[in-house]
């Protein structure tokens, strides 16, 4: 193999991989197999080989199956563990597509925990022709069992695993094509959407532009209140919801604000704009199926707004689980906290014997968000750096998601405009999801091709006012609906079919 690839492929690691890197003289492409000689900075590629179209079956344990992959194009696959402390060890792949390459690389996060590579994501992306890259976050398995005692791992899961994944992968891209990406894009949800935030605060070159949906964050400050919630809907026998029960409220609240758009379709667009008592449903004798206890109805009533202590009033995180949420309430307000939730408290905060039951609050929510000392926040506003240099932030999150509620992504919307003012007018765009779960599913339109928006806006310079979004049955179109920017809603014009979006206007509230 000739070293002048070699060469190049070093120096463009050691720059970091930036967009901004002057590059050097051009030495020819390096074929797939040869990758694995490239030299990383921060670790070592363990494998580089060539997949046939149809030809790859993720690990058994990401369970995808084989079915999905069938229509992938031809790619190469390459490996690599990247050890930026002694204690770090990321795993990273990058898929480079062997023909119709877009000059583009897209990168996928993670969801909860982490600690896999979602398959299906870089499956999408190189399917459109992207470069596409994922990483494990520095540990496996989607547990905490990584934090203790090693509080080096705790930073690559926090933020430092996406950057040296992106810096390889670029340089990946490089050696391979002998051209330097002309643009990098990254797209994910909750977690994934932690994880953009953090990018576009702590790294502001590595990307082009973000897709952020669902973002939790202000993660350990929703760790301590989904317990904290958690426990008091659970603290006495009449005061669980039973989740047959969930339908039923979920039904009334629909037939109160369902038709405020004016139009009867199962999905509440604004719910905001919903002001349904909760306390209508109060059995007027003995409990029934078709009606809550007045202790259910107090815990329906704390799903529905800001976790608070019950006992001082005290806010322990302002955001709330909005009407059309009810039916998914069982992953916050079942008979135990939320597996990721419980796992952040007992291992970041407390240890593994901790026993939920006893959270004192509110003084062990200040305690949560303390423990991490701010790895796992991602609430910095001021994004000056990255959209100065024209990044862009698209943000997502679905209205009806039961788990990291939908304020969590107002919340950050209103605070970025408030810190950097006029750069946010054509820097920053928010789609509010009506009927969408979290980061997918429901009733609502929850498939739309969030990267291609995100593209078209950083190559065309407008920002997105809608987008069409569509709902699937049985992998079907069954009704598409515009997605319109914060604030504006969609409103239906009054004739053709409401599962048509082109009979449908973004209007304001």
């Amino acid at each position: 193999m000739k070293i002048a690839p070699l060469l190049l492929v070093a120096a463009v690691v050691a720059l970091g991989g930036s967009g901004t890197a002057p590059r050097a003289a051009a030495a020819g492409p390096i074929a797939c197999e040869a990758l694995r000689q490239v030299p990383l900075t921060n670790g070592t590629l363990t494998s580089a080989e060539s997949i046939p179209a149809g030809g790859f079956t993720p690990p058994s344990a990401n369970g995808s199956g084989a079915d999905a992959f069938r229509t992938l194009p031809a790619f190469c696959r390459v490996t690599a563990r990247l050890t930026p402390t002694p204690d770090s060890d990321i795993r990273v792949e990058v898929w480079l597509p062997l023909s119709g390459w877009n000059r583009k690389v897209l990168a996928a996060g993670n969801g909860g925990l982490g600690g896999a590579i979602s398959y299906a994501a870089l499956a999408a992306a190189v399917r459109t022709g992207y470069a596409a890259t994922g990483t494990d976050t520095g540990h496996v398995g989607g547990n905490a069992d990584f934090v203790p005692g090693h509080p080096e791992k705790l930073v690559d899961f926090a933020h430092r695993a996406i950057h040296e994944m992106t810096v390889a992968a670029k340089a990946l891209a490089t050696a391979h094509y002998d051209a330097r990406p002309a643009r990098a894009y990254f797209s994910s949800c909750s977690t994934g959407g932690r994880q953009g935030l953090v990018e576009a605060q702590r790294y502001p070159e590595d990307f082009d532009g973000i897709v952020a949906g669902d973002a939790s964050w202000d993660q350990m400050r929703l760790y301590a209140a989904r317990v904290a919630l958690n426990v008091f809907v659970n603290r006495e026998p009449a005061a669980v919801i039973p989740p047959t029960k969930y339908p039923m409220i979920h039904n009334a609240v629909l037939a109160a604000c369902d038709a405020q758009d004016g139009v009867k379709d199962g999905v509440i667009e604004n719910p905001a704009r919903c002001t349904f008592d909760l306390a209508s449903l109060t059995c007027a004798g003995e409990d029934r199926a078709d009606c809550l206890t007045k202790p259910q109805v107090e815990s329906a009533k704390a799903m529905a707004s800001p976790i608070v202590d019950h006992k001082s009033g005290a806010v322990l995180h302002p955001g709330r689980y909005y009407p059309g949420s009810e039916l998914g309430w069982g992953g916050v307000g079942g008979p135990a906290p939320s597996g990721e939730s419980l796992e952040g408290m007992k291992k970041i905060v407390f240890n593994a014997g901790w026993d939920y039951r006893t959270i004192r609050v509110p003084d062990d929510v200040e305690r949560a968000v303390r423990a991490d000392e701010g790895l796992l926040y991602a609430g910095d506003p001021n994004l000056t750096r990255f959209f100065s240099r024209g990044g862009k932030l698209l943000m997502y999150h679905g209205w009806a998601d039961p788990l990291v509620t939908p304020d969590a992504s107002l919340i950050m919307y209103k605070r970025i405009n408030d810190a950097v003012g006029s750069a946010a007018a054509n820097s920053l765009a928010l789609f509010m999801v009506p009927g969408m779960g979290h980061c997918q599913g429901g009733p609502g339109t929850d498939v739309f091709d969030k990267v291609a928006a995100l593209d078209q806006w950083v190559e065309s310079g407008t920002r997105p006012q809608s987008v069409v979004a569509s709902h699937m049955t049985g992998g079907i179109s069954d009704r598409t609906r515009p997605l319109c920017a914060y604030p504006t809603v969609a409103r239906y014009t009054g004739s053709g079919s409401t599962d048509d979006a082109r009979n449908f206007r973004c209007q304001a509230p």
